[in-house]
């Protein structure tokens, strides 16, 4: 098969969206399509591409039953610019291809993220890694980033002040602070990437994160429309049930009590909701 060509993807090539503050996502370059996925899926048969409806119905079938395969013909090359706790976090998804700036070799710059003042929160108390939905009040959110701008200031300095003395860059940078922006060449393939999008836009995902999530997403969907439909449908939009879960929900449907108890039964209502 050709190289795919996908007119609303070209459009997008190499211009940044921007995300948070200081960060932004570039498309670099696409390898395929949902031409590609159907190609690839049908080659044991020695056809091509169908009508249109017919590719939808096997992107969708594949997809929906995990043949995940085919998903990953298609690779994405992305630049981004993030904070480096949000760095942290994205590199844990290990299957990526990742070429970051150094700053070993390169002087960093002074842009660091502070957070709008709807995303201050306290931290929450059922979720030991995440934050209250409500944001804090003016004049806290207000304490919050005159703290942050004061220590992102200083540590600044003194890094220019030991870059002045002449020490060398890989150890002037070590009291940078996390909120610093670094940024990178990241390539996935698009089965691995869906898996990405899927925990990453999950609303007990960090903001930070999701809002990149959100912008590759739309990315995403200007090169392979069919297939994004598919993953908005079966996985972001649904809930897995357990066995159990499964023999519950055949009994309330059939009219009778609900077997689960305690949590598993808290578990399974909050899925329903």
């Amino acid at each position: 098969m050709a190289h795919c060509i996908v007119n609303a993807a070209e459009e997008l090539l190499d211009k940044e969206f921007p995300v948070l503050d200081h960060g932004f996502v570039r498309l670099v370059d696409y390898l395929g399509s949902d031409e590609r996925i159907v190609q690839s899926a049908r080659v044991s048969y020695g056809s091509g591409t169908k009508s249109y409806r017919q590719d939808k119905g096997l992107i969708t079938y594949l997809l929906r039953n995990d043949h995940t395969s085919p998903f990953e013909q298609v690779n994405f090359t992305f630049h981004l610019r993030m904070p480096i706790f949000v760095a942290r976090q994205w590199i844990r998804h290990r299957t990526g291809r990742v070429n970051e700036i150094s700053g070993r070799y390169s002087v960093m710059t002074d842009d660091c993220y502070r957070p709008d003042k709807e995303h201050i929160n306290l931290q929450s108390d059922d979720n030991k890694q995440g934050r209250c939905l409500e944001c804090v009040d003016d004049a806290l959110a207000n304490q919050v980033l005159a703290i942050l701008e004061e220590d992102q200031k200083r540590s600044y300095e003194n890094y220019t002040k030991l870059l002045d003395l002449g020490i060398a860059r890989e150890l002037s940078r070590i009291d940078l602070p996390l909120s610093l922006y670094t940024e990178w060449y990241w390539q996935m393939d698009l089965h691995n990437l869906f898996h990405f999008l899927q925990l990453r836009l999950d609303e007990h995902a960090q903001y930070e994160i999701r809002a990149y999530a959100q912008v590759i997403l739309e990315m995403v969907r200007a090169v392979c429309p069919i297939a994004t439909e598919a993953f908005d449908e079966y996985k972001v939009g649904c809930t897995a049930f357990s066995a159990s879960e499964m023999v519950a929900l055949k009994s309330m449907l059939s009219g009778l009590d609900n077997p689960l108890t305690g949590r598993n039964k808290e578990l399974f209502e909050a899925k329903l909701k």
